[in-house]
């Protein structure tokens, strides 16, 4: 019985440990290693670590932006946990599948994001509130921590299934197709549509957004939006698929 207890326990720790051994951390609580400003080159400094917090520190003006950092690695499919904590009134964003081209200025542009928002105090609608897949898809109701708390986010992004989803402080928000004929229907819908024919659809937007490159990428690097507004970020972590 002893023998067959302790064998029982190996077994255990083992697989223990291969299940947290399937995540990598994007961020080591330390440093800005693995990390670089986009198109660009070290992180810059805006961007410090603190208390094991990856922190964005801005005037909170919706001007002082451009400071957008993605990681050294590109990825595929995979899932993607972290934790943000934005301030009163803040906005900020999660990238995927950035490619950094010389004439693209901004990550965004290439990267469909996730949104990180003050809901309760920046005025945006369903398209744009956290946590939806920015102006593609429009979120319903959700359990969201206000300002100065943390919110979780899992984003899993699986081409081989053509599947990327959203789960939001442990709810499933919604899934959405990464490529194919309802993803293009969703961009033709957005500011990111081949030409500006969307404005009459969705005619909360006056504005139109040339961004060619925008989701034709499957493999990208994560990255961290700098819209102004002072934002932390921790527990940034990766499992490959």
């Amino acid at each position: 019985m002893k023998k067959i207890l302790i064998t029982f326990l190996i077994l255990t720790t083992s697989i223990g440990f291969s299940q947290d051994s399937e995540w990598t951390y994007l961020f080591d609580g330390e440093t800005l290693n693995g990390w670089h400003e986009y198109n660009g080159g070290e992180v810059g400094d805006s961007w410090s670590v603190k208390n094991g917090e990856l922190i964005l520190s801005s005037k909170n003006d919706n001007l002082s932006r451009g400071n957008d950092i993605i990681t050294d690695k590109k990825f595929t499919n995979f899932e993607l946990s972290l934790e943000w904590n934005i301030v009163k009134g803040g906005n900020s964003g999660v990238f995927f599948k950035v490619v950094e081209i010389p004439e693209v200025n901004q990550p965004w542009k290439t990267g469909p994001e996730i949104q990180v928002l003050d809901n309760d105090n920046f005025s945006a609608n369903r398209y744009h509130k956290a946590p939806a897949l920015y102006d593609l898809k429009p979120i319903g109701k959700i359990k969201y921590n206000k300002y100065g708390e943390w919110n979780h986010l899992l984003l899993e992004v699986d081409h081989e299934k053509n599947i990327g989803s959203i789960t939001f402080n442990g709810e499933k928000v919604y899934s959405f197709p990464l490529y194919g004929e309802e993803w293009d229907k969703m961009v033709s819908r957005s500011k990111f549509s081949d030409d500006n024919y969307y404005e009459n659809l969705r005619p909360e937007h006056s504005f139109f957004t040339y961004a060619p490159f925008f989701g034709k990428f499957k493999t990208g690097s994560i990255g961290l939006q700098d819209h102004g507004h002072t934002v932390r970020y921790r527990n940034i972590k990766i499992k490959e698929l």
